[in-house]
């Protein structure tokens, strides 16, 4: 009796769970985090949530299986589970590689070391330490002083032109949730794109880049 009100808690739980939009919301953000050029935000709180998620669900398909539930129902909630982690693991995948790529201009830029989890800047930080020594043991050490610098062509560059930076220029394709009227592209104050709620535009990211960081506008 007791087992089997155990397994309805947990049944009750799960569903629960899966009646909040966290599922769609962490869809949204592996999608943003997709289309964006530059990384974005972590989203603390809505990946908590989700491991909180997969774990309730291997706990109820692990019940499921040892009382011998219907296949059919088992392989409804597997299904469930192998979406959100495939999600979950692909949405952190991409952030780590932009790390990788853009490493040493995530490092000397404020703005974007706080866009990231505390284990991304623990990785960002031996990523860029490790790279920085295997460039300086493969190359530059060999190289005329005036060219040993891993941020810079030479000594008499002014600014850090070997650092590759994110294009935010890049057209994305994007939705607004809702009716935002006229959207300015450029400084210049021409040509205004006016939004209208669900409707797909392909768009310069850095013209709508300060929507995206608000939650005003989804990329697809």
């Amino acid at each position: 009796m007791e087992s089997g009100a155990g397994e309805r808690s947990l049944e009750d739980d799960y569903e629960s769970l899966l009646s909040t939009t966290d599922a769609e919301l962490l869809k949204q953000a592996w999608r943003n985090e997709k289309a964006s050029p530059e990384i974005l935000k972590f989203q603390d709180a809505l990946i908590h949530r989700s491991r909180q998620q997969i774990q309730l669900m291997e706990e109820t398909v692990g019940e499921f299986n040892k009382n011998g539930v219907d296949s059919l129902t088992v392989s409804l909630y597997q299904m469930d589970l192998d979406r959100t982690m495939f999600l979950l693991r692909s949405y952190l995948r991409t952030r780590l590689q932009k790390i990788e790529k853009s490493v040493f201009h995530i490092e000397k830029t404020t703005e974007l070391l706080n866009r990231l989890s505390r284990q991304e800047l623990e990785f960002a930080e031996r990523f860029a330490e490790d790279l920085k020594d295997h460039l300086q043991n493969s190359v530059l050490l060999k190289l005329p002083s005036q060219y040993q610098s891993h941020l810079k062509q030479s000594s008499a560059s002014e600014e850090d032109d070997m650092v590759p930076k994110p294009k935010l220029d890049t057209y994305v394709v994007c939705r607004s949730k809702k009716f935002l009227g006229a959207v300015l592209l450029d400084e210049s104050g021409e040509d205004p794109v006016n939004i209208e709620a669900d409707d797909l535009y392909a768009l310069p990211y850095q013209s709508i880049k300060s929507l995206v960081e608000s939650g005003q506008i989804d990329l697809v």
